[in-house]
């Protein structure tokens, strides 16, 4: 099992068990996320994939009869200790795979969240806005109808909206759930597209059951499978000379 390195590392996970009651979803994982890498999680469904991206915002916390141990630390710090879970859910964005924008306008879905930050004065609120939906590739499509229910753009439309939404609390880091499993072709491209962008100001992990998504967008690829970490390296490397026979037989479509 690889523990993958790079010189700036965000997130650095050593040991991470996680129960469900007597269940162990998470066994032993042990990882190194890049700073301003797309690192994607791929393996087959129920392999702990989600549930090791909700154990780095403490989503997890949510859930009754959870049990963690081990280490994850975000700059050195860690979350399971150090950091207050408001202050982390803010340094740590999640994006879920259905859009789930709030029934209120584009703009205050947006401005949401820096308004529980304290942030009021319309002029501070409109500059994060605009940039938050410019970075998210969506103010263009918008800029003209920001007081009208996110409620009635396309699906694709509001997925990029949750994305801005996220952004607009200025996150150091974006997980992302099978964020494009519920869009169309076009709007999936846009998501991917996105991801290449934003990792220039942002570290990125993105749960994907597609492949080829994993191949197109991550710099990192993680392969899980029944609650272990079975391979992570360079998605190169995953996709063409995988090291585990478990992982070349899921890439090449034989199990999962």
């Amino acid at each position: 099992m690889q523990t993958g390195s790079d010189r700036k590392v965000k997130i650095a996970v050593r040991g991470l068990d996680l129960f469900y009651g007597d269940f162990q979803a998470l066994k032993s994982i042990d990882m190194d996320v890049a700073a301003n890498k797309v690192t994607a999680l791929i393996g087959p469904s129920g392999c702990g994939k989600s549930t090791f991206l909700k154990t780095l915002n403490r989503m997890n916390d949510l859930v009754e009869n959870v049990r963690i141990t081990g280490s994850v630390q975000l700059d050195g710090e860690e979350i399971y200790k150090d950091v207050d879970v408001v202050d982390l859910r803010k340094r740590v964005g999640m994006v879920f795979q259905k859009p789930n924008p709030f029934p209120m306008s584009i703009y205050e879905n947006v401005a949401y969240g820096p308004k529980i930050h304290g942030i009021r004065k319309k002029a501070d609120l409109d500059e994060i806005v605009e940039h938050s939906l410019r970075a998210a590739a969506l103010w263009d499509e918008v800029c003209d109808r920001l007081h009208k229910s996110a409620l009635g753009i396309s699906g694709g439309q509001q997925q990029r909206l949750c994305i801005a939404r996220t952004l607009a609390t200025e996150p150091e880091v974006l997980l992302m759930d099978e964020p494009t499993s519920a869009l169309d072709p076009i709007s999936t491209l846009k998501i991917e597209d996105l991801c290449e962008s934003l990792k220039q100001d942002y570290t990125i992990l993105i749960v994907t059951h597609n492949m080829q998504q994993a191949g197109r967008i991550s710099d990192k690829t993680a392969f899980f499978l029944l609650g272990d970490l079975v391979e992570f390296g360079s998605t190169e490397q995953i996709f063409n000379k995988p090291k585990e026979m478990k992982t070349e037989r899921y890439i090449t479509g034989r199990f999962g």
